[in-house]
């Protein structure tokens, strides 16, 4: 695993979600819930166009740029970058994708692909990072921010941006040395997207059905509210946007 481009992350416990005490919570983000996840690999930046465009050569993102985050993608265009990415790499596909079959899991009416998507959990490439993976790697410090409590050392966000994302890695990491977890775009995660629940969980994934995809940690063009580590956001599978784009996970036996 490459140490320049990824991170890893120790197994442990944290606490999901908004706490009482917090000055800025929503009903999205609590209760607040203890949750034990497993080690893993994270992307330390947002994958950049120059790396999505060796999968989709004619890619076009609202913003362009070799070094600026890649958007326009929807969930599908992520899960099928990961399963390029591990095959270009020589690593077992994590997802099984069936463009055929319509999934009985996804509800949203939308959504006129609805691919069944399956996760092989003994895979050992590229996926998306499921919400409380990503939550856990965002909280390392414990900073309101991915790595600060002032939001413009590590955020590109509505009132800094100027209009735009920004190339990745410019403002400081967090202390797991993972940059823009809070801003620049919008990132995909694995999971359906629903309410929380109160009970102790070990290496949750979500909902089993759903609507809507989880997406995390806030974009150039809007407020500093959705850059907080506990903030939660969500898109249907289909949905593009400038502001959205993903980073990439591994697991770690």
């Amino acid at each position: 695993m490459d140490t320049v481009f990824f991170t890893f992350v120790e197994a442990g416990t944290f606490l999901m979600g908004s706490a009482p005490e917090d000055s800025i919570r929503n009903n999205a983000e609590v209760p607040q819930h203890k949750v034990s996840i497993g080690p893993f690999y994270i992307g330390r930046f947002q994958i950049t166009q120059k790396e999505y465009e060796l999968f989709i050569l004619s890619h076009a993102s609202h913003f362009t740029g070799n070094t600026l985050p890649v958007e326009i993608v929807s969930w599908y265009d992520a899960v099928e970058y990961c399963n390029y990415r591990s095959l270009q790499e020589k690593l077992n596909p994590v997802y099984g994708i069936n463009k055929q079959t319509k999934d009985p899991r996804n509800l949203n009416s939308g959504d006129p692909l609805k691919w069944t998507i399956t996760w092989d959990p003994a895979a050992d490439g590229y996926r998306l990072p499921t919400e409380a993976e990503w939550e856990y790697a965002a909280k390392a410090g414990n900073y309101v921010y991915a790595g600060s409590n002032d939001i413009d050392e590590v955020c590109w966000y509505g009132e800094n941006s100027r209009g735009k994302s920004h190339p990745v890695g410019k403002k400081s990491s967090n202390p797991l040395g993972i940059f823009d977890m809070s801003g620049n775009v919008w990132e995909w995660c694995w999971d359906w997207y629903g309410p929380y629940s109160p009970e102790e969980q070990t290496n949750p994934t979500g909902p089993a059905a759903g609507s809507l995809r989880v997406i995390r940690g806030g974009s150039w063009g809007f407020s500093a509210i959705h850059a907080r580590t506990v903030d939660r956001y969500h898109a249907g599978p289909t949905d593009c946007s400038p502001h959205l784009g993903f980073r990439l996970a591994r697991s770690a036996g």
